[in-house]
């Protein structure tokens, strides 16, 4: 059940790092959930044994049904072709969401944090960060504001185009807007190379 499931991939994650050796599985599920997040969070990016994978993709995709997903067939298009939605993307069964990637690109490190980038690799399962940091390690991203595509894993989508846009601190200039423009162009373009 997923709660065997949860406590599996808890100890899994705890044994993995020596410092967390021998820390308690809390017994509340929340806690359990919130504790499974924050070693996903953490975790580096690194292979692990296929056991743990099915486990993992069992658990998460468990835990998709539970909550529920947005389908394109339950939305009403503003236009023709095109949706407007506001919700939850990791949660959106579609052909690719995007993610306001770090300059890292491999996710957000800081346990249960809210931004998206967390919520993306969480979800998505261990691989993606994986995933992730070898395009980096080919220094496939290149540069900031072009995206990259990689499969979705536990999402209901079937990609994410990941892409790194302009961090803006105080009054938005012209070249934050020329770049946050080429961070859409880059992920639209991306999108229609893989239909």
């Amino acid at each position: 059940n997923q709660a065997e499931k949860r406590v599996f991939l808890i100890k899994r994650l705890l044994d993995e790092d020596r410092r967390y050796r021998g820390m308690e599985v809390p017994a509340d599920s929340y806690e359990q959930k919130r504790m499974l997040r924050s070693l996903m969070n953490i975790r580096r990016p690194q292979v692990i044994d296929a056991k743990f994978l099915t486990v993992q993709d069992e658990y998460l995709r468990q835990e998709l049904e539970d909550t529920g997903i947005t389908r394109l067939a339950d939305l009403e298009p503003v236009c023709g072709d095109f949706y407007l939605w506001q919700g939850d993307i990791t949660r959106l069964e579609c052909g690719a969401i995007v993610n306001a990637a770090n300059s890292g690109m491999t996710g957000c490190y800081v346990p249960c944090h809210a931004c998206i980038d967390n919520c993306i690799h969480t979800f998505a399962g261990i691989q993606l960060r994986l995933d992730c940091a070898q395009l980096m390690e080919a220094k496939a991203m290149g540069t900031y504001w072009v995206a990259k595509i990689t499969k979705a894993y536990n999402l209901p989508c079937d990609y994410v185009l990941h892409t790194v846009g302009p961090i803006i601190e105080g009054r938005v200039i012209p070249e934050d807007e020329r770049l946050l423009a080429s961070c859409y162009r880059s992920c639209l373009e991306l999108a229609e190379q893989n239909g």
